[in-house]
């Protein structure tokens, strides 16, 4: 299995430094990860750094909260896109959602992906903050808004991924929308037994120590 191409090599940090984004896009570069996963005033940054290579460049909108407004994601999202993400992560409006008023949870997020157009949206549910219900209502909403992924976790609640809940979140979406897992999986081990309920992409700061424990294992 190419573990490497399944992850998003994310670093999140409000103090990451303009060297640690550098070094970041450096281990991507080596281990032909799929994305880097950046705030969006690094964007243009890792896409110096990036250059031409295939790493994609995903970055956050609305990041941890999803309080933001409308209008705030999407200029966030557009610029992002402007300086060259090529993938979305939005943090879905959780207090709407468990206000229970889906229409404005569905609001905010096709209004982002009506923005964005062909580049792909992941919709960060925050699943820590939710009931087994939310999370089905959640990933119903995000079907409905034309999202492409649902995505567990920030990393900056009081929880991260959990399989329980992705199960759940495959059972809702089906084939319908894509699963990225994030938030404390920190071993190579743990991503495949996400990738094998379904998971199409792995949210991780970790991503080099994955790597080294793939090699490691496979040379018992």
């Amino acid at each position: 299995m190419n573990l490497n191409r399944y992850i998003d090599h994310t670093l999140l940090s409000a103090s990451a430094t303009e060297s640690d984004i550098l070094q970041l896009c450096d281990e991507a570069l080596k281990y032909d990860f799929y994305s880097v996963c950046v705030n969006s005033s690094n964007v243009l940054l890792a896409k110096q750094a990036l250059g031409r290579s295939e790493v994609k460049i995903c970055t956050v909108v609305g990041f941890p909260l999803g309080a933001m407004s409308t209008e705030a994601k999407i200029f966030e999202a557009k610029t992002a896109i402007d300086q060259g993400a090529t993938e979305i992560d939005m943090v879905m409006n959780i207090g709407r959602l468990k206000s229970k008023n889906y229409l404005a949870v569905l609001k905010d997020i096709s209004k982002v992906k009506q923005a964005i157009g062909i580049i792909p949206l992941k919709v960060i549910l925050e699943i820590s903050e939710l009931s087994k219900n939310e999370i089905v209502k959640a990933c119903e909403i995000c079907i409905d808004a034309k999202a492409d992924f649902v995505k567990t976790s920030t990393g900056f609640s009081k929880s991260g991924a959990t399989l329980t809940a992705v199960k759940i979140m495959r059972k809702t979406v089906r084939d319908k929308l894509k699963i990225k897992a994030s938030g404390g999986i920190r071993d190579a081990e743990t991503a495949q037994k996400y990738i094998d309920i379904g998971v199409d992409r792995i949210g991780a700061s970790a991503g080099v120590a994955m790597m080294n424990n793939q090699v490691s294992n496979a040379a018992y």
